[in-house]
């Protein structure tokens, strides 16, 4: 639950924030222009019966606008006279224009006031990257400093990568850290430079490899390789009971061997999908109890001996029964255990063309990947409030989360530009109509498309938190 409640708070405030500096930009370009803004708020306030659905208001002294927080936190919206938008006023648009209207401004202007929020929450995003850089620097590892190599999925072997290969590069460049940038040049590529048995070489590669199936697989295309050894076991757990100690190598699970953590997670996560179709206690039991072989001062040599192994190194017990989460209670070293990171660091004036060039290749990667979304992986892979809330940490860190609002902002600059009715991209595009044909488009077709954009997003939303629910009862 706390969990829970940590995520839930960081997403609310990054999406308030991020709501309210967009109606912000919207706000700011209307009354530069000497345009009425009516209401603005953070949240949705549908009315209930008699209660006009807002959680908190107020009207400053000789002011036109009514600020306030509604009580349906699915975004926020800024009323401006004279325009049709979410709040379908089909009535105001019936009276006479007015010159303090969004209708009767030209079009460059009004063109602005719809950019307003998208501009905002783009320069927010660089800013906060910028930020991110002068506060903290740049730390990542080297791919090419990971010595130990990388464990390859079946797919990746069959372009003829083996496991322990380093990887350099490819085509494109050398990689930086290893990142869904890495995964998008090895996509992408024609050649990775890899480094084998101390040898430099090169793999040639076909250009078109699916990145999201790279992504989805179990095990995935590549993973830093992670030794099985154990680096420290918790009291009280199963890894303790059967006798584990820091330094044993695991060598066998059910009597099947694995050369690294890597496969040992692997075989895990076999048995999890196999917890998913057992029917009976029995079946349950007889999937969680596992046996374990491991190393210790050379006492396991051959590994395809298991069981004689799990008899000599666990006190005569030859099994033990792992939690339903088939967690064991021991921990490896990490990818930031094993390497050394090194930091880039970034004075203030230094962070600014950094975080800049930061953002828009996090824009870049991201309007590039949307060409998934209409396959049927992608389809399933898009998601709701609860995927979106997942992605912040279980543990409250500043660096995280401005990182992901940053994120956040980027997606919500590039989802309100795309020319769909109802969104900020949707109006530009019938202004833009408007500054080619010399005519604006009727109130009538107007007043439709809104509604047309309207009930699609809705749409989408319940597709997306569906696709959640989903997932969360494990149907998918």
């Amino acid at each position: 639950m706390d969990i829970f409640l940590i995520r839930l708070l960081q997403f609310m405030l990054a999406i308030g924030l991020l709501v309210l500096l967009h109606e912000g930009g919207h706000f700011f370009f209307a009354k530069l222009f000497g345009i009425r803004v009516e209401k603005f708020y953070l949240f949705f306030d549908p009315s209930i019966w008699k209660w006009d659905g807002s959680l908190f208001k107020f009207k400053p002294k000789n002011s036109d606008t009514q600020y306030g927080v509604g009580w349906l936190p699915l975004g926020g919206y800024c009323k401006i006279a004279g325009m049709i938008d979410e709040s379908f006023d089909t009535e105001q648009m019936k009276q006479p224009e007015q010159p303090w209207e969004f209708r009767s401004k030209p079009a460059w202007q009004r063109l602005l006031v719809m950019i307003g929020g998208v501009l905002v929450n783009f320069l927010l995003a660089l800013f906060i990257y910028s930020m991110i850089l002068f506060y903290w620097g740049d730390t990542y590892i080297p791919v090419k400093d990971m010595t130990l190599g990388m464990k390859f999925n079946t797919e990746a072997k069959q372009y003829g990568f083996q496991d322990g290969d380093i990887l350099v590069g490819t085509d494109k460049g050398e990689f930086k850290d290893f990142s869904a940038d890495m995964y998008r040049d090895l996509s992408e590529a024609t050649r990775a430079d890899i480094i084998r048995d101390g040898k430099t070489m090169s793999i040639s590669l076909p250009g078109d490899i699916n990145l999201l199936g790279m992504l989805k697989a179990e095990p995935s295309f590549v993973r830093p390789l992670i030794p099985a050894v154990v680096d420290s076991v918790m009291e009280g757990t199963p890894a303790a009971q059967m006798g584990l100690q820091k330094g044993d190598k695991l060598v066998a699970i059910n009597g099947k061997p694995v050369d690294s953590y890597n496969e040992f997670t692997d075989q895990l996560g076999v048995l999890e999908d196999m917890m998913t179709g057992a029917k009976t206690q029995a079946d349950s039991l007889k999937i969680r109890t596992v046996s374990i072989a491991y190393e210790r001062e050379g006492l396991v040599k051959d590994t395809t001996d298991a069981s004689k192994a799990v008899i000599a190194m666990i006190c005569d017990t030859t099994a033990v029964t792992l939690t339903p989460e088939l967690k064991l209670g021991f921990m490896v070293k990490t990818v930031a255990g094993l390497y050394e990171p090194i930091t880039k660091e970034y004075g203030f004036f230094e962070s600014f063309p950094a975080g800049i060039a930061y953002g828009i290749n996090v824009l870049k990667g991201y309007v590039g990947d949307m060409k998934y979304v209409f396959t049927a992986d992608g389809a399933k892979s898009i998601g709701g409030f609860g995927a979106i809330g997942s992605l912040f940490p279980p543990v409250w860190d500043w660096y995280l989360f401005w990182k992901m609002t940053a994120f956040l902002s980027i997606i919500l600059a590039f989802m309100n530009i795309l020319p769909i009715p109802a969104l900020d991209g949707g109006h530009v595009l019938f202004l833009i109509y408007e500054m080619i044909t010399r005519r604006k488009p009727s109130e009538t077709f107007m007043i439709r498309a809104e509604y047309f954009g309207f009930g699609l997003l809705i749409l989408l939303m319940v597709f997306a938190n569906l696709n959640d629910i989903l997932r969360w009862l494990g149907y998918m």
